[in-house]
């Protein structure tokens, strides 16, 4: 149960920017330059939070795994609102192919699935 609080962090302190600067708590209503911004601040706090782990010798757990999985969604999500109303989603493609890739690393190399 603590791992998931901990991991909700991020999470958290992305809602709060969103809410904070685009006054929504819906990141599918956002524009792409917008959206963009909220998934990078929600990507990097994630990432930085598995480094700080790894720093601190903590076993990456599966939640981390389920985040990951979690955050992939909500960006497959935007892509496909993009491509049905027409928008350009490149950025959010090689971001998308990206996150996948380290999806692959960590499932590989440290939750020995």
């Amino acid at each position: 149960m603590k791992r998931i609080l901990i991991h909700t962090i991020p999470a958290i302190i992305s809602f709060i920017w969103l809410l904070s600067v685009n006054h929504t708590i819906n990141p599918f209503s956002l524009k792409g330059p917008d959206f963009l911004r909220f998934y990078l601040i929600l990507i990097f706090m994630f990432y930085s939070l598995i480094l700080i782990f790894k720093y601190f010798k903590h076993k990456i757990s599966e939640t981390v795994l389920y985040g990951l999985v979690s955050i992939i969604l909500v960006g497959i999500i935007k892509l496909f609102i993009g491509i049905i109303l027409g928008k350009p989603v490149g950025f959010l493609i090689i971001i998308l192919i990206l996150e996948l890739i380290v999806l692959m690393i960590i499932r590989r190399s440290y939750l020995n699935m």
